[in-house]
């Protein structure tokens, strides 16, 4: 059975960082696609950032050179590295996991949003507070 783990979240002040993980059990990260995901109270969920299993990452362009993804194959465990937070980052934060063999072209749309539907793993969510 696939199950998702993330940890990281809190509450930060503006200009803070934090950092999440994502770890799998079940499941290998090697050669499959990882997003993460975001919901904020009354939104809708979006992609944040994703790695497919060419390695190739691809974020949106609200945290464009503020947040990196990553994954440590070893260890089955998936990173958001956030910097320089803004409190619309506020969120609860979600890892998803589909593959093997898929590639970001499969989830992204041409205006950048992700398609959460071609995920079909999920985290419970970790929450992420940022204060002005």
């Amino acid at each position: 059975q696939v199950q998702l783990v993330e940890s990281g979240g809190g509450s930060v002040q503006a200009g803070g960082a934090l950092r999440l993980s994502c770890v799998a059990s079940g499941y290998t990260y090697n050669s499959v696609c990882m997003a993460w995901f975001r919901q904020a109270p009354g939104k809708e969920r979006e992609g944040v950032a994703t790695i497919d299993s060419d390695g190739t990452t691809y974020y949106a362009d609200s945290v464009k050179g503020r947040f990196t993804i990553s994954k440590e194959i070893a260890k089955n465990t998936l990173y958001l590295q956030m910097n320089s937070l803004k409190p619309e980052d506020t969120a609860m934060y979600y890892c998803a996991a589909e593959g093997p063999g898929c590639y970001y072209s499969d989830y992204v749309s041409k205006d950048g949003s992700f398609r959460a539907a071609k995920f079909g793993y999920w985290g419970q969510g970790t929450q992420v507070t940022v204060s002005s």
